[in-house]
């Protein structure tokens, strides 16, 4: 595990976009692992100023995106699809038929995340991007006393609702479902880079990266991975000086 924490989001923002840059410069066909909310934003708008100052392109990369919500089309401006059209994939190179995103709309379900699985299989993610849920879930690997491993449809805790209101008109807006990449997929990436932001997940850092792992706290098994680098701000890693 590398421990990184920075004195302003710029750097941050820099950093991680630099290690996407990184990887696609040295291997213009890397699979990379994507995530969506506030916290990517950022390195997000770093790698379209990469692109755009002519320092790495996506034209050959592949992109799996860690969820979508259940109900929403990709058209809807609460998607995730419609958040990675609008923050990276039509602001960049990357050819839109190697984006994928699961599909929320799917009438079958379980044979969506069956067809999403059998993807990341045959094409083994590079880099997996994630954030941290204040209570510990990644992706929307929610805490539970036994974790699915493969990708499913979750149903979301009260409080990452609630987390997630802010990007609907109301909470009651929110799905209550989602289809998310199980831990499994996650860990198979061959480079986790976990980003944290703000004294509201410092505490939940800590004990994801420090404290016991458990299901009840899914990032935690972020622990057993062999490569992990996590960004955090001054903040959210003031536990760690």
């Amino acid at each position: 595990m590398n421990l990184l924490t920075f004195r302003s989001e710029e750097d941050l923002n820099r950093a991680g976009a630099g290690l996407i840059a990184s990887l696609l410069q040295s291997n213009p066909r890397s699979v990379l692992g994507l995530a969506t909310g506030s916290t990517p934003i950022g390195i997000y708008a770093e790698l379209v100023k990469l692109y755009e100052s002519g320092s790495v392109s996506f034209a050959k990369a592949r992109s799996y995106n860690l969820d979508e919500y259940v109900g929403l089309s990709g058209s809807h401006p609460a998607s995730y699809r419609c958040f990675m059209n609008t923050h990276l994939f039509d602001r960049v190179d990357i050819d839109p038929a190697n984006t994928h995103v699961p599909n929320g709309l799917a009438k079958d379900l379980e044979q969506e995340c069956a067809y999403y699985d059998a993807m990341i299989e045959d094409d083994r993610i590079d880099l997996q991007l994630l954030g941290l849920g204040h209570n510990g879930h990644i992706g929307f690997n929610e805490p539970d006393d036994e974790l699915i491993p493969g990708t499913h449809a979750a149903t979301l805790q009260q409080q990452t609702r609630e987390a997630n209101a802010r990007f609907f008109n109301s909470q009651d807006d929110v799905p209550k479902q989602a289809i998310t990449m199980g831990v499994a997929g996650i860990m198979k990436a061959a480079q986790i880079m976990l980003v944290v932001r703000g004294a509201a997940k410092a505490d939940i850092a800590r004990q994801a990266l420090t404290g016991p792992i458990t299901t009840q706290c899914p990032a935690s098994l972020l622990q057993l991975h062999p490569n992990l680098v996590v960004l955090m701000d001054e903040a959210a890693g003031a536990w760690a000086k």
